[in-house]
């Protein structure tokens, strides 16, 4: 069987990143830390920093790495949230921003270590494709967080 996993490549704070995830959404643990070795002398100065967090999130299988400044986190790679409700999409919105993140649009942010998120409602797909696709794709474009409740009245016609 073949296994899928999402790796990605963080400039340090990797504990501490994993740390906050796993805390956020059911379903997520930490399931590995490996360390560059205790050594003064480990190219790069990383000597017993974490190399990598092996986790899950949300059930999903997740590898942070400390590999350095060379390849940083950009949006054009993101974790896609599908949760039920307004509630959880203003918890987590809130928490992954906390700490210096930064909103971008259509439910996507950026939290503080680099990596985008997009939090989306579970019903976003039959919203995208109901008979009023185009009305809820422009309502969509004028959010940052999700508004559940705007993207309902558009997919309505109202």
């Amino acid at each position: 069987m073949t296994r899928v996993a999402t790796s990605l490549w963080f400039d340090g704070g990797i504990e501490e990143a994993a740390a906050l995830y796993v805390s956020l959404m059911p379903g997520s643990e930490i399931l590995h830390t490996s360390r560059y070795p205790d050594d003064a002398a480990f190219p790069g100065g990383k000597g017993g920093q974490a190399l990598t967090v092996d986790m899950t999130i949300g059930g999903h299988a997740v590898t942070l790495l400390n590999g350095g400044p060379e390849f940083p986190l950009s949006e054009a790679v993101s974790l896609v949230l599908e949760v039920e409700g307004q509630a959880e999409i203003d918890r987590l919105w809130d928490a992954l921003l906390e700490g210096g993140g930064r909103e971008s649009q259509c439910g996507w942010l950026v939290d503080r270590f680099g990596l985008s998120w997009q939090i989306v409602p579970t019903t976003m797909g039959q919203l995208m494709s109901g008979p009023n696709a185009g009305a809820v794709t422009q309502a969509l474009m004028t959010m940052a967080k999700i508004d559940v409740g705007e993207l309902e009245r558009a997919s309505a016609g109202s």
